[in-house]
């Protein structure tokens, strides 16, 4: 992505909208103006949010309304299309579309004025939807095809024709007071996305009361313990195998023999090494010509993105979705300094971070078994060292936590542009592996 002068004026923050098959189906972006008195040039930072989420072929602001239904209302009750069936060919897909979280009033305001894309849809707080002020133009918005959801409940009863506007509404979960999926009569139309589920236990809920998303990221289960009766599974042990193997410089034939253990995992790499994201110019067709074009430290990168991939639970699909992008964003935020050893270290970091509780396995079983640095295995204990505060900071944009993200970028001394820059291009790449 070639820079953009706006992106120095914002702060960003991102987290997933899940479906009920755990499929992440869309981005929540949240945007503040950096400064909080700024007035960010609109028009130049949707010229960079569409090169993550282009507009489709043909939806223009006039007759959108078709695109976003398309894009948007279906996708909240599918699970999404399946991949090809080469895995040397790369599948070219829209992505899913982005739904704004604007703070800032001004901001919004902004944003309410502009020419409505099919591809971003809009979040307008309760406070503004009830206000009769707005109503013409968010009227205005719906019948030009935007696609708006409501943030939070109104604090009285909305006029029918502007409570029509919004294709769903964000309710806090533990707000809700509704207990069934069945809404009592009269209630409002306007299908429910639940933010506030950070369990599995959570979303199990929230699906039961009728949902037809979720917002945000279940993060808050328990680690795993360690348990003598739980076995590393083969596929696991395979990649682990790989990656030491590659740590260790085996020869090709050896790498090749382990793989062939698990076909499906073969499939999986070749998927991931001639998807854009890799970026090679030739078809990549075996491990050892992966090996002879790539060398070894930097297949171990893709190695660990192959673990990703390993878990057999539908419900890991958002902590993937995470595990991936975290791994290219600290990837990216360092990129500037030209260092490969570092960008592959950090990008590791990423992926890690997350696998014991996408593998259902305890940490400390998990970096036994595969060769990693100390500087990685301080960071991934929350020990410390040179890398936990670019993986905090990570943390931070996925909890959208805006002065956090300004703080520890600042203490890394990281420009904001550079952070968005990175957070962008991460989540770019990140929807041409999936």
């Amino acid at each position: 992505m070639p820079a953009h002068p706006v992106l120095s004026q914002v702060v960003l923050g991102y987290s997933p909208i899940i479906n009920r098959q755990h499929s992440v189906l869309a981005t929540r972006l949240t945007i503040a103006p950096h400064p909080p008195d700024a007035s960010p040039d609109l028009a130049a930072l949707f010229l960079a949010l569409d090169e993550v989420w282009p507009p489709a072929d043909g939806a223009g602001a006039g007759g959108a309304r078709q695109g976003a239904l398309k894009l948007t209302l279906r996708p909240l009750d599918a699970a999404g299309s399946a991949g090809t069936a080469n895995p040397a060919v790369a599948v070219a897909k829209a992505p899913a579309p982005v739904s704004l979280n604007i703070a800032g009033e001004a901001l919004l305001q902004s944003v309410l004025q502009a020419a409505p894309a099919p591809h971003r849809m809009i979040e307008v707080p309760a406070f503004m939807a009830g206000d009769p002020a707005y109503a013409s133009t968010l009227r205005e918005l719906h019948a030009a095809g935007a696609v708006m959801l409501i943030k939070g409940r109104p604090l009285k009863p909305m006029a029918p024709e502007v409570l029509a506007c919004f294709a769903h509404s964000i309710v806090e979960l533990a707000d809700d007071r509704r207990t069934s999926a069945a809404p009592p009569a009269g209630a409002r139309k306007v299908s429910t996305v639940y933010s506030g589920a950070r369990t599995r236990a959570d979303a199990v809920t929230a699906f039961e009361r009728g949902a037809v998303a979720l917002l945000g990221w279940q993060f808050d289960d328990p680690a795993p313990a360690a348990n003598a009766r739980v076995a590393v599974p083969p596929n696991v042990s395979v990649v682990m195998e790989l990656i030491q193997g590659v740590d260790k410089e085996w020869p090709a034939s050896k790498l090749e023999a382990t793989l062939k253990r698990d076909p499906l995992l073969g499939y999986k790499l070749l998927r991931y090494l001639n998807s854009p994201a890799f970026g090679m110019s030739v078809e990549i067709t075996s491990f050892g010509h992966a090996l002879m074009m790539v060398g070894h430290q930097r297949l171990k990168r893709w190695l660990v993105l192959l673990l990703t991939s390993t878990s057999k639970d539908t419900r890991a699909k958002p902590i993937i979705h995470a595990a991936v992008r975290r791994g290219l964003i600290l990837e990216e935020l360092v990129r500037s300094q030209n260092n490969a050893e570092l960008s592959g270290e950090l990008f590791i970091c990423g992926v890690f971070s997350l696998l014991d509780r996408l593998l259902q396995l305890p940490l400390a079983e998990l970096l036994n078994a595969v060769p990693l640095s100390e500087p990685l295995q301080m960071a991934l204990r929350g020990a410390g060292g040179p890398y936990l505060p670019y993986l905090d900071l990570v943390r931070a944009i996925e909890s959208e936590a805006l002065f956090d993200i300004r703080a520890k970028a600042e203490a890394l001394f990281l420009s904001q542009a550079e952070v968005n820059s990175a957070l962008l291009n991460a989540l770019r790449d990140g929807q041409q592996l999936d």
